[in-house]
């Protein structure tokens, strides 16, 4: 059982959500089911490149856009 002091509170899309305070962003990215190779970023205002994700770790107060990329023709 995780206790609430270790949970942070962040945006995503403009929704309030709340993670464990080590997350990093791939493992945030799971936890809202979405796969990491079919998303964009947008971590506090700027596009996160995809080889940063790894090492981005999710702070209380954080900002995130998480757009889905949708192939067609």
């Amino acid at each position: 059982m995780t206790n609430t002091r270790d949970q942070i509170t962040l945006q995503v899309n403009g929704e309030s959500r709340t993670c464990a305070a080590d997350t990093k962003l791939p493992q945030l990215l799971e936890q809202l089911d979405l796969n990491p190779r079919l998303v964009a970023v947008e971590y506090n205002g700027e596009i996160l490149h995809r080889q940063f994700w790894s090492t981005t770790q999710i702070k209380e107060g954080d900002h995130l856009e998480v757009v889905t990329i949708v192939g067609g023709g």
